[in-house]
């Protein structure tokens, strides 16, 4: 018997296109990665400022970080690459009042002004006091 060509009754069977392999890029949807150090100038600076902006402004409060000690990644990218790129790290921040605390600190990728650049989400453990990373600081960890 001889092959005939399809006819309007025979059912069409639609398969998926196989996927593309994945190429490899320096970036992922925009992102690069490309992050400073934890223990780079500019975020504890941020961290700094931050701190003392808070305490003063919505505390009313003259507490300051005078020294950020051992600055230490705990996590890169922990969430898998398919998320926004975020360094997160640890440190003992020593405030005013003479008290050394555990600081918690993620810098993440687009996390600046209009989603430009990186900027630094932080908690001071004790120091939380509307509780926006609680508990004890771990919104900031990995």
């Amino acid at each position: 018997m001889a092959a005939t060509a399809a006819s309007a009754a025979d059912p069409v069977i639609y398969a998926p296109r196989e996927k593309a392999p994945a190429q490899a890029s320096s970036t992922f949807r925009g992102y690069t990665g490309d992050l400073p150090a934890c223990h780079d100038g500019r975020v504890l600076g941020r961290v700094s400022g931050l701190f003392a902006t808070r305490e003063r402004g919505y505390w009313a409060s003259g507490l300051e970080i005078a020294a950020i000690e051992r600055p230490r990644e705990i996590g890169y990218r922990s969430w898998g690459p398919e998320f926004i790129p975020r360094r997160f790290c640890a440190a003992r921040a020593v405030t005013t009042d003479g008290r050394r605390r555990q600081a918690y600190y993620e810098i993440g990728e687009g996390f600046g002004f209009a989603g430009i650049g990186w900027d630094v989400n932080w908690c001071v453990t004790g120091l939380d006091r509307s509780r926006a990373y609680a508990p004890d600081c771990k919104m900031t960890r990995p």
